[in-house]
């Protein structure tokens, strides 16, 4: 379920704060990373949930208005089509969504006020107003404009960022990782599915569960040696000078090319560009480029790198 991409980000966050207190043990920073990946599957079940909780909020208000003293003919006979989702209804009843809710204690009680406002929001999106008046009640558009309201409403939503935030400082910067899977999610559903239907597991796999703490456990094994090898290809630079987060990510990616043998360099080298686009400076992919790409001609030559089956892939 975790991306590599987002594993890399937990990792980074970690490492940073283990160079930031310099006190700390490795155990201490495995401990910390393993804490960060599952906050962010609670998340990932967390904003699930929210969705089944904004169609309870929708049909409590239906009901509401049906009660009203002179109900409008629209109140009297509401749309139902939103509170009516099957795969919304899929939700609501799936078992592993909800023993994962309970068992965590995860709950939006405390929050009416995200409940409501995403539900205004999505009564004034296109793709809302669209799904409502379509004729269209195919399993495929019930599905299809759940993804939408996930990718544009919800995604786009500052209260639910500014209340995540207070919530775990662990989660800001998984929103967007986290919705993306739960729309991967959401398009896997089938209408035939059983309650009891898994969801995506915390990890992939056990290669990318290793990959995570192989990454943390090497960079901070091997930052000694792995810094003389940055500062031997920085002319004119004293290490010390380097933005702090560009070194940790030149630290990263170092250790990914030597220590990872089925990711390919070309995969390794993107990846830590675009991350540095999120956390450093205009100028830090130019600079972060240049230094990979001389170090890797250089252990190539004296036949350091030592890639094998996919990490072979685009290889020069």
């Amino acid at each position: 379920m975790i991306s590599r991409r987002l594993l890399r980000i937990k990792v980074v966050h970690v490492i940073y704060a283990h160079f930031r207190n310099s006190g700390n043990s490795i155990q201490h920073a495995e401990k910390e990373l393993a804490f960060s990946i599952e906050k962010a599957y609670d998340l990932y079940h967390f904003l699930l949930y929210l969705m089944v909780e904004v169609a309870d909020y929708a049909q409590e208000k239906i009901e509401t208005a049906k009660q009203k003293h002179r109900p409008t003919e629209e109140e009297l006979n509401p749309n139902t089509k939103f509170i009516d989702n099957v795969v919304l209804n899929q939700l609501r009843n799936n078992e592993v969504l909800l023993k994962y809710v309970e068992q965590k204690k995860l709950t939006w009680v405390n929050n009416p006020e995200i409940i409501r406002n995403l539900y205004a929001k999505f009564q004034e999106s296109p793709d809302y107003k669209e799904f409502m008046s379509s004729e269209d009640n195919s399993y495929d558009a019930q599905r299809r404009v759940l993804v939408k309201l996930f990718n544009k409403e919800v995604m786009h939503c500052l209260e639910l960022y500014e209340t995540l935030e207070e919530q775990s400082i662990y989660w800001n910067d998984d929103i967007e990782f986290v919705i993306s899977m739960i729309a991967k999610t959401i398009k896997k559903f089938q209408e035939e599915d059983p309650t009891d239907k898994d969801l995506m597991p915390l990890y992939r796999d056990e290669e990318d569960r290793e990959y995570a703490f192989l990454l943390l456990r090497k960079t901070l094994l091997n930052s000694k040696e792995i810094d003389e090898l940055i500062t031997a290809q920085i002319q004119n630079w004293d290490l010390e000078r380097i933005i702090f987060m560009d070194k940790l990510l030149l630290r990263l990616a170092i250790t990914e090319v030597l220590e990872m043998p089925t990711i390919p360099i070309k995969v390794t080298i993107n990846e830590y560009l675009e991350v540095a686009k999120l956390y450093s400076s205009q100028k830090s992919n130019v600079f972060i480029n240049g230094v990979l790409d001389k170090l890797v001609l250089k252990l190539k030559g004296e036949e350091k790198i030592n890639k094998q089956g996919r990490g072979l892939i685009g290889d020069l």
